[in-house]
């Protein structure tokens, strides 16, 4: 299946690559003032969007308002990738955390119509389309596709106080147990990272201790499945009591979902395996709240098979005998790409068709209901590797961050009624 990994990746190289070359933004693009050079850096004014008759200036929309947008030029970077978002737990303050092919941007959104972009940490090696990242105890850990690139940790609470914005910032240590990594997941309740993607293991993921941030120690690896795209790790407290308390991996692994027992980092166990038909390439997924069921994107599937956006829900009710409890068929031919859950709905990172949110409160009845969608590339819901492709919804503020692959930092909200 590594072969499927390699078209994948050449196909969105390709797509990149042309965007380098053209523009790393749009015409279309809302045109942001000038950034105010003030005693706290950098201040990036911009004019809330609302989104009204079916647009929110340039951008397609429906219930959700544009509170920032920043473009690529800005971070230095010809492409977006990754983001993943901070509250700081001692000021409130939110930050986006903005993976671009050059590194990762950090800007404080607490208020995104002044948002502050306070400086970028260079990617550790070389630039790359691939970077991906996460946040545990105040620290980011962020992995790359870069040649060599191992882990970054960077320490959150120093932006706090940045003077003279936006400064180049430098790691706080990284750890090169591996090089490259496709994806980072992280299990909050353990103090345990997985770098999946790597060249150990089989691509399988690798595990570092990371309950001491600036002292990362490896931890071991399950390689008995392959190589995996992406992963959810949980503390298990589902409907299984079988593994109540037991710390499950969910890996999404090209051409299968793994379900492996990692609680013993030592001696992993494989629980079960499950595909199903006209798979294109397994990608990434999410558990819902109650980790009932979990919820997977195919990435090649749209492009492979002509299929709108598909969505597979899986009943891990009995994670020994996983089963396929439905799909759900979106409105457009656009690639689906990460997805979360927070409460009953479902953010789909879109790719050309934005974000779209998803009520799955009807989930057990096999009912998904799209309620809403930010487009942030108006060209066209296309089946093609342009636009969002992360969407973190997780911010106390209830401000969503959108990373787009053409176009930079998205912040939006939902409209108030």
């Amino acid at each position: 299946m590594k072969f499927k990994k390699i078209i994948l990746s050449l196909l969105i190289l390709i797509t990149l690559s042309f965007l380098t070359i053209n523009c790393s933004s749009s015409d279309n693009d809302p045109t942001p003032m000038d950034i105010t050079d003030t005693d706290t850096g950098g201040i990036f004014n911009f004019t809330t969007e609302p989104c009204n008759g079916g647009t929110a200036g340039s951008y397609p929309c429906n219930d959700y308002d544009l509170l920032l947008h920043i473009p690529l030029t800005l971070f230095e970077a010809t492409s977006g990738n990754d983001s993943w978002g901070w509250t700081d737990p001692t000021t409130n303050k939110e930050y986006a955390l903005m993976g671009l092919n050059t590194g990762t941007a950090f800007v404080d959104i607490t208020n995104p119509n002044e948002a502050i972009y306070l400086g970028k940490l260079p990617t550790a090696t070389e630039n790359s389309s691939w970077r991906d990242i996460k946040v545990f105890n105040n620290y980011a850990f962020i992995v790359s596709e870069a040649s060599n690139h191992g882990m970054q940790v960077f320490d959150l609470t120093q932006l706090r106080n940045v003077s003279n914005a936006p400064v180049t910032f430098n790691a706080d240590t990284r750890y090169t147990g591996f090089g490259n990594a496709h994806n980072i997941v992280i299990n909050e309740d353990t103090g345990f990272a997985y770098a999946v993607g790597t060249s150990g293991f089989n691509g399988g993921p690798h595990f570092v201790d990371i309950n001491n941030p600036i002292n990362p120690i490896a931890a071991g690896g399950y390689a008995m499945d392959d190589y995996s795209h992406d992963a959810q790790v949980v503390t298990y407290n589902g409907p299984d009591s079988d593994y109540t308390g037991k710390e499950i991996l969910i890996g999404s692994n090209e051409n299968e979902v793994a379900i492996v027992d990692v609680t013993d980092k030592a001696n992993p166990k494989s629980i079960s395996t499950i595909t199903y038909s006209n798979r294109g390439y397994t990608h990434q997924g999410w558990f819902t709240e109650d980790q009932k069921y979990f919820i997977i994107g195919d990435e090649l599937d749209e492009t492979g098979f002509g299929f709108d956006t598909r969505t597979l829900v899986f009943d891990f009710t009995d994670l020994d005998n996983p089963s396929l409890k439905m799909t759900y068929t979106g409105p457009t031919s656009a690639i689906d790409h990460n997805g979360y859950v927070k409460g009953n709905t479902f953010y789909l990172a879109n790719y050309s068709a934005g974000i779209r949110t998803i009520d799955i409160s009807g989930i057990t009845g096999e009912v998904m209901t799209e309620i809403g969608f930010f487009d942030t590339y108006p060209q066209h819901n296309n089946a093609a590797f342009n636009g969002v492709w992360n969407v973190y919804p997780y911010l106390p503020s209830e401000n969503i961050i959108i990373s787009d692959i053409d176009r930079g930092l998205f912040v939006v909200r939902k409209s108030t009624p």
